[in-house]
């Protein structure tokens, strides 16, 4: 006790001489004492080995265990029966086929419509893709093809014109290129004889204008309408002269000093002339349409595809798929298919019969028992024919499973508390003496 007393009073008088000392003697105590604590608590890291594993969506309903029923199949529509995979007394795996009728017809023209759908996206694709350099190349060479024939029939439409005016017709004149010509036979219509002596220089004023127009005759698209459209001009003018020529010539009668032979000559002239200026003018015409035709494909292809075509392909390529799917589901009903495994009780179809519209085969389930369950409406496009599911019974708790597989989907809702649910139907994959009927089952899909 008294040694107590003296390191207490030691103690005192050290820190009342030496306060500062003290002071960072107690820092530094204290600074030592919250590393300690602080230190000795360690941080715990939890880890977990990765490896690999299914993911899965699960659906959970609950239903009620009931006896396995037999299941009856038929067929959508008649036809004659092509094959018969199942008998009474054999198995049948849920998804296999137990008959089958001949499917000949609706199969060439499931292929038929399978081909108008590729047909159809080409066309679409190739509108889509607008017009390719080479098409251009070609219409572009078709526009030029098509002025060259223009440029040619307007030549030739001179010469025919020429021909006919200067050489058939001017036999019956005078001085025929001059401002005055003659006439030279005496006719009882004298307005029609004038009509024609004074419509010989107007031809030939117009064969002269013609003839420089042709001199600068240009092959550019932009000008070759005009050069068309004074040649259609002239030809007809041209027509109407000889009409009358050849209405004159044709009421000659023989006369002194002429004789019939040469006559005929006259007139077979008129009318060989006549012929020529027609046959220029049809040329001419259809040169125009040719030429007419090219320069609206070469436009139409420089402006490539309209909105309206590409849209009105689009809807074609979507009826031509709805007709293959149509004709799938067609195919379809051409096959009886077990949606259950167990074993055929009933089989009625024979190969080469038509099969009726009534129950041909019946399919009784391997499992003694079965689930019935209600899906909800947001559920049900989830789950399929062949999914597997675990169950738990409430009578043996929740630690006891029992696989199960999907076995049928009623296609109609059932309405339950006003809220539509559609009927699921499970097997159990196994058959298990603590199932009862009745049980309530906690189904996880």
């Amino acid at each position: 006790m008294e040694k107590l007393k003296q390191y207490y009073g030691a103690i005192k008088s050290f820190v009342v001489r030496r306060p500062y000392l003290t002071a960072i003697v107690v820092i530094v105590i204290a600074g030592g004492i919250l590393w300690y604590y602080s230190g000795s608590k360690k941080t715990v890291i939890n880890s977990v080995p990765v490896k690999r594993g299914v993911i899965s969506q699960t659906i959970s309903v609950t239903g009620t265990v009931r006896p396995a029923s037999e299941v009856s199949l038929s067929f959508e529509k008649s036809g004659r029966v092509a094959a018969v995979y199942r008998k009474v007394g054999d198995r049948v795996e849920a998804g296999s086929y137990v008959i089958v009728l001949d499917s000949a017809d609706i199969s060439a023209q499931l292929l038929q419509a399978k081909a108008a759908v590729k047909s159809s996206q080409a066309k679409l694709e190739e509108l889509k893709r607008g017009t390719r350099s080479e098409d251009l190349v070609v219409s572009q060479i078709a526009v030029q093809n098509a002025i060259n024939d223009s440029v040619n029939d307007i030549k030739n439409s001179y010469v025919n014109a020429d021909d006919a005016i200067r050489n058939k017709v001017d036999q019956l004149f005078s001085n025929g290129r001059s401002a005055t010509p003659q006439f030279n036979f005496v006719m009882s219509d004298s307005q029609l004889k004038t009509e024609i002596e004074t419509g010989r220089p107007a031809m030939e004023k117009m064969l002269l204008l013609w003839d420089l127009s042709n001199g600068a005759l240009s092959d550019s698209p932009e000008m070759i309408d005009q050069y068309i459209t004074e040649a259609k001009g002239n030809l007809r003018a041209v027509q109407g002269y000889l009409d009358k020529v050849a209405f004159a010539v044709n009421s000659f009668t023989v006369s002194s000093g002429i004789s019939q032979t040469t006559m005929d000559g006259y007139k077979a002239a008129v009318a060989l002339g006549r012929t020529n200026v027609t046959t220029a003018l049809n040329g001419i015409t259809a040169s125009e349409e040719k030429l007419n035709n090219a320069l609206s494909q070469l436009a139409l292809k420089e402006a490539g595809t309209a909105e309206e075509q590409i849209r009105g392909q689009e809807a074609t390529v979507e009826g031509a798929m709805a007709n293959v799917l149509n004709l799938e589901a067609q195919l379809a009903k051409t096959v009886i298919i077990s949606p259950i495994t167990g074993v055929v009780t009933k089989q009625d179809a024979k190969v080469g019969e038509i099969a009726p519209l009534t129950s041909l085969v019946s399919v009784i389930s391997d499992a003694v028992f079965e689930i019935e369950t209600n899906v909800p409406e947001a559920d049900i496009a989830k789950i399929k024919i062949g999914d597997k599911a675990q169950i738990t019974l409430d009578a043996y708790g929740s630690d006891a499973f029992f696989d199960a597989t999907v076995a049928k989907i009623d296609p109609a809702e059932t309405i339950i508390d006003g809220v539509a649910t559609y009927k699921a139907t499970l097997q159990f994959k196994q058959n298990d003496s603590r199932i009862r009927s009745g049980m309530t089952a906690n189904t996880d899909i």
